[in-house]
């Protein structure tokens, strides 16, 4: 199984084309798909990390909960926080890792694992 480092806490698996955490293995789903449709997804309030300053409501630091979201994802087995976005509410999660898999597998000189056919009437 050839496994590529492509973040802090994703690798690649090559032969399957299978994102993995590097931390427990956990699968995330097809390496040709954004890895977060496999994620623990969590969507926060602003206001619980950035804590507002000062006397002014309108004016203190803190980000307005009506204009932007913050959005955490961690491995669904181990727990390990992987990424976080701030997004405008309504903003479809981003796609922020596209690989050129023929590519990489072309480099690192590994051949796909064939699936197996199904029996059956044809």
């Amino acid at each position: 199984m050839k496994l590529i480092r492509i973040t802090e806490y994703l690798d690649i698996e090559l032969e399957r084309e299978r994102w993995r955490c590097n931390r427990c293995g956990a699968d995330f789903g097809p390496a040709r798909e954004p890895w977060k449709k496999g994620a623990l997804i969590r969507e926060r309030d602003p206001r619980e990390i950035h804590f507002p300053i000062g006397p002014s409501k309108e004016f203190n630091f803190s980000f307005d909960p009506k204009w932007m979201r913050i959005v955490e994802f961690y491995c669904p087995k181990c727990a390990v926080m992987i990424d976080n976005e701030y997004l405008p509410p309504g903003h479809p999660l981003t796609w922020d890792i596209q690989l050129d898999l023929d590519q990489l597998k072309a480099k690192h000189g590994v051949t796909p694992v064939r699936k197996r056919r199904e029996s059956g009437p044809k």
